[in-house]
């Protein structure tokens, strides 16, 4: 047995305990771990460089192995696979600390710095890689943050249409105000705000591809007057706003920028004015991003805890009025997209390669889960200037509630 099959053996034989996993090793040979009882996930390893690779950086090469063909999966049942990790690894944090991991948690204010220029390539890099891959997953708005699944029978179009209007509300708009949108998207919110609550939207965005398609979208409802859309990073906005709101974004600027992006929300906030923030958070503290989803997915990213936004918003001179945390709601608009990813396999392999697909796969499954074991959850954070800047109460946002008591397939109560 060599030294890296020996390691990587004695890691599993020590971490799985819920459910069981079979990897057949590079020599052939095939060794079971966890409960003797249960049905297996099956992995296969191709050669000794991937048995190495995933002894001294797990985080990084488990995902590159898999993109890479150089571990299979039975079925290609990456969830499967991952979900055991979770279970039995992560869960549990018997991952320990590998060197790398170490270096980069250290690093990662250097990783996470993000000068305009900068933020630009890194939003190109994932949301510029084509439209068509987003439409044949997204709903129909193309609205790529989480839904908010209000009642337990809602599809992901009613999920979506759903979290535009809670934020909406969140943000009381009239006909006359002025309202900047930090991050496009493809045009939904902005043109949204524009069309139902007659404001006048300005939103900014660094990807080119989502740009062309929020301008065309705004242009066939013949509201390209009322909602603006401009390729600019937000640090150069200029002027003042009614209302600012941000949705999947502030994911992207890094904790080396919080207090940056804070003041600027304060400078271009008028003095009765109100901002929401829609931000993925971590619940249990700081952290790093993973190394995996770093370098092939979000470059620059980082998921905020809420202890490293609020002294940010404190140092502003912004009064926090409300903050809502949006627990699952994620993991199930991660569900819809990934099954739709997969129902639209056969037309994602007419224009990417395997490894792109099967990174995709990972990224969707890896990010489900995650949301789903509570290590990832949805804040919503409302700021003013002034404190009565909004109702003292939360009575303006509960139009349309289900009955008190009701219960989701999964038990879960919805009020």
């Amino acid at each position: 047995m060599s030294i890296w099959k020996s390691l990587l053996h004695n890691r599993l034989s020590r971490a799985v305990r819920t459910g069981a996993l079979e990897v057949t090793y590079p020599d052939g040979t095939t060794q079971r771990y966890g409960d003797a009882t249960a049905i297996p996930v099956r992995a296969r390893l191709r050669n000794n460089k991937w048995t190495r690779r995933l002894v001294l950086d797990p985080e990084l090469s488990l995902g590159e192995a898999y993109m890479e063909g150089g571990m299979s999966v039975e079925d290609d049942d990456i969830f499967a696979l991952l979900d055991l990790v979770w279970k039995d690894i992560l869960s549990n944090n018997k991952n320990g600390g590998t060197i790398p991991a170490l270096a980069r948690r250290f690093g990662r204010r250097i990783a996470q710095f993000n000068p305009a220029g900068r933020a630009q390539m890194n939003a190109a890099h994932h949301y510029d890689v084509g439209n068509d891959l987003y439409r044949l997953f997204l709903d129909d708005d193309l609205q790529y943050s989480c839904g908010y699944f209000e009642k337990p029978h809602f599809t992901l179009e009613q999920a979506q249409t759903a979290k535009k209007n809670l934020i909406a509300n969140k943000l009381l708009i009239k006909p006359d105000h002025s309202v900047l949108e930090i991050g496009s998207g493809w045009g939904g919110l902005g043109i949204s705000l524009a069309e139902t609550a007659g404001a006048q939207v300005t939103s900014v965005t660094l990807s080119k591809e989502q740009l062309r398609v929020a301008r065309m979208r705004a242009s066939a409802k013949d509201l390209s007057k009322q909602v603006q859309f401009h390729l600019q990073d937000y640090r150069a906005v200029e002027g003042r706003f009614d209302r600012i709101v941000s949705v999947g974004m502030f994911e992207h600027v890094g904790v080396p920028h919080f207090q940056e992006y804070f003041d600027q929300v304060a400078r271009l906030l008028d003095e009765n004015g109100v901002a929401l923030i829609h931000t993925i958070g971590r619940p249990n503290g700081p952290g790093a991003t993973d190394a995996w989803t770093a370098k092939h997915i979000f470059h620059g990213g980082y998921i905020p805890a809420l202890s490293e936004i609020m002294p940010a918003i404190e140092r502003a001179g912004l009064v926090v009025t409300d903050i809502e945390v949006l627990r699952l709601h994620y993991a199930d608009t991660l569900r819809e997209w990934r099954h739709r990813f997969t129902a639209n396999a056969d037309k994602i392999a007419r224009k990417y390669d395997a490894c792109f697909i099967r990174m995709w796969d990972f990224y969707l499954a890896a990010s489900e889960l995650s949301f789903g074991y509570g290590t990832h959850v949805v804040f919503q954070i409302q700021v003013a200037k002034l404190q009565d800047a909004v109702p003292l109460t939360r009575s303006y946002l509960a139009a349309d509630r289900v009955e008190p008591g009701v219960r989701d397939s999964k038990g879960r109560i919805y009020a």
